[in-house]
């Protein structure tokens, strides 16, 4: 058994005085926009308690799955039908072997943060703990839950066809956190597979139309990014799993290429890649004319466990870091634009580590004069969002960009419980500054570095995606 001593102190991971005095008198109390996550916008409108940790905090919680499943938990306690407390007495039991892995931090932040939890959760506390979490949760509501944190914006992720009733439901209600959809047409990508027609059902349902041609298709995605917009929509996002690459093409290969994907006719790789190609730039110059902020989430290689996902379905847990080149797709995309001045604002997000320095220095390719980090390389993503990859991220934006312009940290996350991996970031955020000030590599001016902790943790990312 763990000593239950108190692990998160208030000055977790802060190991100067100029840390803690960076985090406490200028992080600290920042509101936080979260302009990336996937928490549910039906939940948020509905308001109801949320009653149960297991359902608020394992539900839907691939990173905590993957730990269980590299302990031997059986999957009928991970995401099978075991009652909710047996699969939290699973989690329990395997907590104290995630020492070493962000999931041990994360863990013990969010008990700390929503319950004010100090004891370590593994087998001997499951139940203790899991009561007094329920207590709190009885009566909190996901609205509440947010306020908690001090969350001022959270954008949720969304298909083109969603009719965002319950974002404008959300709108209605007045809650201290504004919630706003994103962009999300990611299964347009997957031309060539069966689920395309039916998708293109979809799509069209939503403006009460067919879609038989690819100018149809343009039309209906013109129409549905206006809708966005009136909705508050100030971001998209595009985040297939795949080797990518952007293919030259005429408009009449494009239009042959969508009849084919439409009659579920075969599809080679190049058809399938131009008429992504097209896809990229149409939709990228949507982006640019209603002045949004487009999100690349780059390099992961998906539902590698064929039986896992014939079980259970896909984003389980069964992603992982692929090595797709990246470099010439990013080049071909954004030069296209910029070319015509199409290019919108951009963030990139790299999975694999090894490029991270292509990803720093692409981004720096197409900068622009009026728009402070108009490109921005994203926060470190999914496997790399723990402190040695936050590290690396920051060290390599420092080196090859502007740290000072940059945007900040997001959840990635479908839980209500996530919001302190901002806190995280923040900490470490303090600490890496720190750092270099007592070694002398910067000045030794508090005031100004605390002003530029609060630009990253959040005055940035205000001034940069401008919700309404």
């Amino acid at each position: 058994m763990i000593n239950s001593k108190k692990f998160i102190t208030d000055d977790f991971l802060l190991q100067s005085n100029i840390a803690k005095t960076l985090y406490h008198d200028y992080a600290k109390a920042m509101p936080i926009i979260d302009y990336h996550n996937h928490l549910s916008p039906q939940q948020i409108a509905e308001n109801k308690p949320v009653k149960n940790i297991t359902k608020v905090w394992l539900d839907g919680d691939h990173y905590k799955w993957r730990g269980m499943r590299a302990n031997g938990i059986e999957e009928h306690y991970i995401t099978g039908d075991a009652s909710l407390f047996n699969r939290f007495e699973k989690w329990a039991e395997t907590v104290p072997y995630t020492l070493r892995n962000p999931l041990f931090h994360w863990t013990q932040l969010e008990l700390k943060r929503y319950f004010d939890i100090d004891t370590i959760l593994q087998s001997e506390t499951a139940e203790i703990i899991y009561n007094e979490a329920n207590a709190v949760l009885e009566n909190k509501t996901p609205a509440q839950l947010l306020e908690m944190m001090n969350v001022e914006v959270v954008c949720t992720t969304d298909d083109p066809s969603d009719d965002l009733k319950y974002h404008q439901e959300i709108a209605s209600k007045g809650f201290f956190t504004k919630v706003y959809p994103t962009f999300r047409p990611d299964n347009l990508f997957f031309i060539g597979k069966p689920s395309f027609p039916k998708y293109l059902e979809q799509l069209g349902a939503s403006e009460n139309t067919e879609i038989n041609s690819y100018n149809q298709l343009k039309d209906i995605l013109a129409k549905r990014v206006e809708y966005f917009h009136q909705n508050g929509c100030r971001l998209s996002d595009f985040g297939v799993g795949d080797a990518l690459v952007m293919e030259d093409f005429t408009e009449d290969e494009i239009n042959v290429i969508f009849t084919k994907g439409l009659e579920e006719k075969a599809l080679s790789k190049k058809d399938i890649n131009k008429f992504r190609s097209a896809l990229f730039l149409y939709l990228g110059k949507l982006y640019h004319q209603y002045n949004w902020v487009q999100q690349y989430h780059l390099g992961p290689i998906r539902d590698n466990n064929s039986r896992l996902k014939t079980e259970v379905g896909s984003d389980v847990g069964c992603d992982s870091i692929g090595d797709f080149p990246m470099a010439e797709f990013m080049s071909k995309l954004f030069n296209t634009l910029d070319s015509t001045n199409q290019l919108a604002k951009t963030i990139t997000y790299n999975l694999n580590p090894a490029d991270n320095e292509l990803f720093a220095t692409m981004m720096g390719n197409f900068q622009t004069g009026g728009i402070p980090g108009k490109m921005q390389w994203g926060s470190s993503w999914w496997f790399l969002d723990q402190k040695d990859g936050i590290e690396k991220q920051l060290n390599t934006l420092s080196n090859m960009g502007l740290l000072s312009r940059f945007v900040g940290m997001l959840t990635d996350s479908r839980s209500f419980l996530s919001f302190p991996r901002h806190e995280y970031f923040r900490r470490i955020l303090c600490n890496e500054l720190a750092e270099d000030i007592n070694k002398g590599l910067l000045p030794d001016d508090v005031d100004f570095i605390g002003q530029m902790v609060q630009d990253i943790c959040y005055n940035n990312a205000k001034n940069y995606f401008k919700f309404r």
